[in-house]
């Protein structure tokens, strides 16, 4: 499927130079200390080896100066591969705060992924050239991870569980996505490809416009919003009777809970990311709101992990209490079942 794979794939993301200086880096090193040990463990092997039965060697009594050399400057070396390393690590794991925020779901075999304006792709991803992308990445079965070689970036997806991962790509054309964690028997099936556009053919392609090529466009599907989805979801679950403003409500206006501090009954604080607002969905018990009681069924097997992004997308679209209706999503007067109970 992916014969055609290049050894050292092209440099298509800003990260990618990062690092592969950082790969090469570590490469050299390995090679010249390799290189170095053999030929100097061959010329000790040479210069001292026994040459009669009687000869014995001088006794050595050490040198101060070669002790500091070969401690020092090993040492040296590992502190820059620890912090560029770490720098590198963080910039991959830090997404710009104007990252383009997207979803995927790892199933067996296959990535199912999700754009805020109601697009959605079966193994394939087209994002604009430019941009920085954030994808929130989840599982529905068991380890997946999602690599792009030409962006150099990899993250493992996990069941009951939120990872992310972004980059930014630097040049249009199509790329391989692979899952490089062995899934079961179609693992090595499971794979796509990213086309990554100029800004205006991607606004045309989310619009519907055949401006990818005819495989990709024939696979995107059009939908409504990530965040109008949640909103019919939420209503079909029936969230509205507790969630919502007002004296007499069993669970809190979820209005402007995203990313707040969320003050629990057992007097701890957590702040409101998605990982709670996941685990609030399906077990409400495990995290309850302070003045609340718990009451709130768990949705544990009744929604789908495309679900779960979908009202967390809704919640996270709403006013904050009190705010302009204006700012909210389309049914945003009600709530959702997430941040309790």
């Amino acid at each position: 499927m992916f014969s055609n794979v290049p050894l050292f794939p092209e440099q298509a993301s800003t990260v990618a130079p990062q690092v592969d200086a950082l790969y090469f880096f570590l490469v050299a090193v390995s090679a010249f200390f390799a290189v170095l040990i053999a030929i100097v463990v061959i010329a000790f092997a040479v210069k001292f080896r026994r040459r009669s039965a009687t000869d014995r060697p001088a006794e050595i009594h050490g040198s101060l100066v070669l002790e500091l050399a070969w401690t020092i400057i090993p040492f040296g070396i590992a502190m820059v591969m620890f912090f560029w390393g770490a720098r590198v690590y963080v910039t991959l794991q830090r997404p710009p705060d104007d990252a383009l925020p997207m979803f995927a779901v790892g199933k067996q075999w296959m990535w199912k992924i999700q754009h805020l304006e109601g697009r959605r792709e079966i193994n394939e991803l087209h994002i604009p050239v430019g941009r920085p992308i954030k994808i929130t990445l989840t599982s529905e079965d068991v380890i997946h991870s999602f690599f792009i070689p030409a962006f150099r970036v990899k993250q493992d997806v996990f069941p009951n569980r939120y990872t992310t991962i972004w980059f930014q790509a630097t040049k249009p054309g199509s790329y391989h996505l692979f899952c490089a964690e062995y899934c079961g028997t179609d693992h090595s099936r499971m794979g796509g490809t990213v086309y990554a556009m100029d800004p205006r053919d991607y606004e045309q392609w989310l619009a519907g416009a055949a401006a990818a090529p005819a495989p990709a466009a024939a696979a995107a599907a059009q939908g409504p919003s990530l965040a109008e989805a949640g909103a019919a979801a939420f209503q079909q679950l029936g969230c509205p009777s507790c969630h919502r403003a007002g004296s007499g409500a069993l669970g809190p206006d979820l209005g402007g809970v995203p990313g707040s501090q969320v003050k629990l009954t057992t007097g701890e604080t957590v702040v409101a990311d998605d990982a709670y607002m996941r685990e609030s969905i399906l077990n409400p018990l495990a995290k309850v709101v302070e003045g609340f009681q718990p009451v709130m069924p768990p949705f544990k097997g009744l929604v789908s992990e495309e679900q779960i992004m979908q009202l967390i997308a809704y919640i996270k679209s709403l006013p904050p209490a009190g705010g302009s209706p204006g700012a909210a999503a389309p049914q945003a007067g009600a709530a959702a079942p997430a941040p309790q109970n």
